[in-house]
């Protein structure tokens, strides 16, 4: 039976996707799963797979097409069967199931490990299977269709649905671009756009509101990505009360470590180890030992996450932007470290997918590079702590009751004091000195 393929919404703020490439011609063999075609959001581009099997019986977005989430862009089916009621746009009738009301259970108890729970409505929003059905694919929270109903006592229907993700993609800009000029206060009727059909662009907004270069003796415009990382880090310094916890770790056998493994390691996975991806393994590991410090605050709850997922902090020419280490605590230091490094480049080249960007539950943040030996990390946004590193340093230290000379580092530790107190976070930094002062626990 044909299906109608649609342009799926791929993270929280898209709203509209530009066709790159078709991976399949009119006529081929698709199999469920694999890539169909490629899409440009306003973050990345992205890979679409085919949600069936069957046939390509017609590509309705050509490539450079710009068309709003949850629109037709192709047609799968056999080879024969005929497919012209499914290019036609949908009626405004629905065929309405029996009503169904979104019935919220008791939230989970503060503290829980596991799932985040579900936010609870303070009243019951009244959908039908439909448009229940179409908001979960698009992503839409179900609160956000409170009082929108058109149907029988203010039920939401499919169409109420459809409605809805057409005022969100009305704007002739990506909304990365539109979020950017509303900020600066700038028209988007002013701006020419690059972009397919004309579509005013981030970059062609960035072009008027910020400078290229930075002179001496010139004013330049606090705007563009500089001013969204300035807003991030005042929104978190204003809400959550930092403390930050700095402990000394004598580096001294990982130094000696990674001398004597290195070139093979980087012979045997491909990958060159470094100081970053010992840290990003032991603080995994010591999350797991301490999982208050995996949590974030949601209301009137804090939610341990049941997955670690690492945040690495990488400067690039506009800002400052954080890809994440899915899973860290279940992956080998040269899974870390390969990893590390192709989010990096990634993240440089500014390629990085949606996935790669959310989900973080703890960052890491190194300015050791730069010679700094303690500094105050501000927490990212909906997590407890992060961590900032500091430079290996050889200073004098008593060993033994002697003074010699030994390889330092000092950890900086900032967290939230809504969320936890001095001593749990005193004993995750404790845990995270004893991993990396006997680095060998961290590659076998």
């Amino acid at each position: 039976m044909a299906i109608r393929v649609i342009l799926p919404m791929l993270g929280q703020t898209m709203e509209e996707g530009t066709i790159v490439k078709w991976f399949k011609q009119e006529g081929d063999i698709v199999e469920k799963g694999e890539p169909l075609y490629e899409v440009l959001t306003d973050k990345v581009n992205m890979e679409v797979e085919s949600p069936e099997s069957g046939v390509l019986r017609k590509i309705v977005a050509k490539v450079d097409d710009t068309i709003p989430i949850m629109e037709l862009v192709a047609i799968i089916g056999t080879a024969d069967e005929p497919i012209d009621e499914l290019l036609s746009t949908p009626g405004s009738e629905e065929p309405e199931l029996e009503e169904e009301t979104l019935a919220v259970g008791p939230p989970i108890p503060a503290m829980s490990l596991g799932t985040p729970p579900q936010s609870v409505s303070p009243s019951r929003v009244f959908i039908s299977p439909r448009a229940r059905r179409l908001a979960h694919d698009a992503k839409i929270d179900i609160d956000a269709l409170a009082g929108l109903g058109t149907g029988p006592e203010g039920r939401v229907t499919e169409k109420d649905v459809r409605s809805y993700i057409a005022e969100v993609a009305s704007v002739k800009a990506t909304p990365l671009a539109a979020t950017i000029a509303d900020k600066h206060g700038i028209s988007l009727k002013e701006i020419a756009g690059s972009g397919p059909q004309g579509r005013v662009m981030r970059d062609d907004v960035l072009q008027v509101v910020a400078p290229t270069a930075m002179p001496l003796g010139r004013t330049i415009s606090f705007t563009g990505m500089r001013k969204m990382v300035a807003d991030a880090v005042t929104k978190s310094a204003q809400t959550a009360p930092h403390v930050t916890l700095v402990l000394e770790v004598d580096m001294t056998p990982a130094v000696a470590m990674r001398t004597q493994v290195v070139e093979k390691f980087e012979k045997q996975y491909g990958t060159r180890l470094t100081y970053t991806d010992l840290i990003v393994k032991a603080a995994a590991l010591a999350l797991v030992d301490h999982p208050i410090m995996n949590a974030s605050l949601k209301g009137a709850e804090i939610i341990v996450h049941d997955e670690i997922n690492i945040g690495l902090a990488v400067a690039i020419e506009t800002g400052l932007i954080v890809p994440v280490i899915h899973g860290a605590n279940n992956k080998t230091i040269a899974q870390i470290s390969s990893e590390a490094k192709v989010l990096g480049e990634k993240a440089r080249t500014s390629s990085l997918t949606a996935d790669q960007l959310s989900g973080g539950t703890f960052t890491i943040t190194n300015l050791g590079a730069f010679g700094i030996d303690v500094f105050d990390p501000i927490i990212v946004t909906d997590q407890a702590a992060i961590l900032g590193v500091c430079r290996i340093a050889e200073k004098p230290a008593v060993v033994d009751g002697q003074v010699c000379v030994r390889s330092m580092m000092n950890l900086c530790l900032s967290f939230d004091h809504r969320v936890l107190d001095g001593v749990p976070a005193a004993r995750f930094l404790q845990s995270l000195k004893l991993l990396l002062e006997s680095p060998w626990q961290l590659v076998i």
